[in-house]
């Protein structure tokens, strides 16, 4: 086992004036891999802007504009996490939820790196599901 210290006392983290985490099952469960690159991006945002109960009250535009996406992007994104159950939106009221009992994945297209890929590429992976007529 390694040995853990503490490599820079002085700057060691804390929760100060604000609130913001994520769990370590999502690491661990595989919610992290669930996500395309643009979902993780608006995900991890959508967490250090929310308040302890998860929301959050940025605009459409500032998220935009922050994260440097266009508008597709920025629906694809937002309404891929509110289809995989971790993020809620009213229309002006963003909720990042309590993470699902387990990630929903898409069954239905290859797996894409956060760099891109073609989905043509010898090196993607398609998703296959166990029964054919179930998602």
């Amino acid at each position: 086992m390694i040995e853990k210290r503490i490599l820079y006392q002085d700057r060691v983290r804390s929760i100060g004036g604000s609130f913001a985490f994520i769990e370590h099952r999502f690491l661990r469960e595989g919610f992290l891999a669930s996500l395309t690159h643009l979902e993780l991006l608006l995900y991890v945002f959508l967490v250090m802007a929310a308040d302890r109960a998860g929301l959050s009250y940025y605009s459409y535009d500032k998220i935009r504009t922050l994260l440097a996406m266009d508008v597709d992007e920025y629906v694809a994104a937002r309404n891929g996490l509110i289809g995989k159950d971790l993020l809620a939106f009213d229309g002006r009221v963003f909720q990042v939820l309590s993470l699902p009992e387990k990630p929903r994945i898409d069954a239905s297209g290859p797996l894409r790196r956060a760099g891109g890929g073609s989905e043509r590429a010898p090196a993607s992976v398609y998703r296959i599901p166990k029964d054919p007529l179930t998602r």
